[in-house]
C-alpha cells in the first residue's frame, strides 16, 4: 500500500515599526486517506525595534548690571540732603520640558504577535494516518532609550549705589544711600517618559 504524504508549510515574517502586525492563521485537514501523513505548520515571526534618542538642552546667559550715580552736597552755606537712588536686578529662568515616547511604544508592543487568533481543524482522517497542525508565533522586542538632559544657567548680577556725600558746608544736610538688590529665580521642570 502506498503511503501518501501531504505537507504544507507557511512562513510569515512581520516587521512592526509603529503599529505592529496582527494576523490570524486558519487551516483544515479533512478527508485524508489511510496510512497518510498530513502536516500543516504556520510560522509567524515579529521583530520590533524601538530607539528613542532624546537630547534636551537649555542655556541661559544673563549678565545684569545696575548702578546709580553719586549725590554730593558740598561747599554750601546751608546744604540740603544728598540721596542716591535704588539699584535692583531681577532675573527669572523658567524651563518646562516634557518628552513622552510611551505612546508609540505601546502601539508597537500591542500588535507585536499578540493579535493572533489561530484556528485549525482535523476531521475525517483515514485509518493509521498521521495528521498535524502546528502554529509557531515568535515575538522579539528591543527597546533602546538614550536620554540626555543639560541645563546651564549663567546668571551674573551686579548692583551698586553711588556715594551720597555732604561735606564742606556751613550747615550740612543728610546723606542717604539707596538700596542695592539682586533677585535670581530658577524654575526647572524636566520630564522624560519612555
Amino acid at each position: 500500500m502506498k503511503k501518501l504524504l501531504r505537507y504544507a508549510a507557511v512562513a510569515v515574517m512581520g516587521l512592526a515599526l509603529s503599529t505592529g502586525v496582527a494576523g490570524a492563521a486558519s487551516s483544515s485537514i479533512d478527508t485524508t486517506g489511510p496510512d497518510s501523513t498530513n502536516k500543516v505548520e504556520f510560522k509567524n515571526r515579529h521583530y520590533t525595534r524601538v530607539t528613542n534618542n532624546n537630547d534636551l538642552s537649555a542655556t541661559n546667559n544673563n549678565p545684569q548690571s545696575a548702578y546709580t550715580g553719586d549725590a554730593d552736597v558740598k561747599k554750601n552755606t546751608t546744604g540740603g540732603d544728598a540721596t542716591t537712588g535704588n539699584a535692583k536686578n531681577d532675573s527669572l529662568l523658567s524651563v518646562d520640558a516634557n518628552v513622552d515616547n510611551s505612546g508609540s511604544l505601546c502601539d508597537c508592543l500591542g500588535g507585536n504577535g499578540s493579535g493572533h487568533d489561530d484556528e485549525g481543524t482535523i476531521e475525517n482522517t483515514g485509518p493509521d494516518s498521521y495528521n498535524s497542525i502546528k502554529f509557531n508565533n515568535e515575538s522579539t522586542v528591543k527597546v533602546t532609550n538614550n536620554n540626555h538632559i543639560a541645563v546651564t544657567n549663567n546668571n551674573s548680577q551686579k548692583a551698586s549705589t553711588g556715594d551720597a556725600s555732604v561735606y564742606k558746608n556751613t550747615t550740612g544736610g543728610n546723606a542717604t544711600s539707596g538700596d542695592a538688590e539682586n533677585i535670581s529665580t530658577t524654575e526647572l521642570s524636566l520630564t522624560v517618559t519612555n
